[in-house]
């Protein structure tokens, strides 16, 4: 899919599939015309883009009325291009925000890995570590913090990936405001203008009016 900007409608109505509602198709039909408004944005890949990644990482805590799990959402970007991109439900429940964010922040720091790798066989070096922004305090310092207290030892496996990768010099957590989250458009519903800003900065535009394609070939 290469409109990142319908991944959240998309996750949301994907869950109702099997036994869809009036109201879902009314979303549905929504989106449609969304889409139908603006054909020709897309993403622009540019060749004077740098090569380097980073990372944006955010979670909606307990968003699932009936299960009360929450919903990771990340992006990211090579250079200034968007490249990867995904909104998924997690698999347990999180007992706090900062539980919810820290689990975002293993599922980006395995799509960073796989990336790499991916880099790796194209003859593509990668810089190292690479930035990877959360606008969770909290979850930062779980990271940082090398002692497993009481309420995070059940964290483990996501804890050794997340702070063995940062222990390694892969990834390099860092604060972002949640005004300046990229992310943010993956995990919740936005109103209009945050949505139209978070899109532009993905880097969707209107392919029929880029500069450097005008003239033809």
């Amino acid at each position: 899919m290469t409109r990142p900007d319908i991944t959240y409608a998309v996750q949301q109505l994907s869950q109702f599939v099997s036994a869809p509602l009036d109201t879902h198709w009314t979303a549905a039909v929504h989106v449609v015309r969304y889409l139908k408004s603006c054909p020709s944005l897309g993403l622009f890949y540019s060749s004077q883009t740098s090569l380097s990644l980073q990372a944006y990482s955010d979670a909606d805590w307990g968003s699932c009325q009936d299960s009360r799990r929450s919903l990771t959402g990340y992006c990211v970007f090579l250079g200034s291009a968007l490249i990867a991109w995904k909104t998924k439900k997690q698999v347990t429940v999180s007992r706090s925000s900062a539980e919810a964010e820290y689990r975002a922040l293993s599922s980006t720091v395995c799509e960073l890995q796989w990336l790499s790798f991916l880099l790796h066989d194209l003859v593509v070096s990668v810089d190292v570590p690479i930035p990877l922004w959360c606008d969770n305090q909290a979850a930062l310092h779980i990271v940082a913090n090398p002692v497993f207290h009481e309420r995070t030892k059940h964290l483990d496996i996501d804890c050794h990936l997340v702070r063995n990768q940062y222990k390694a010099g892969f990834v390099i957590p860092k604060k972002i405001s949640s005004a300046l989250q990229l992310a943010d458009i993956f995990t919740k519903s936005l109103g209009v203008s945050v949505f139209n800003a978070l899109r532009f900065k993905l880097g969707l535009i209107d392919l029929h009016h880029v500069p450097s394609l005008r003239g033809g070939c």
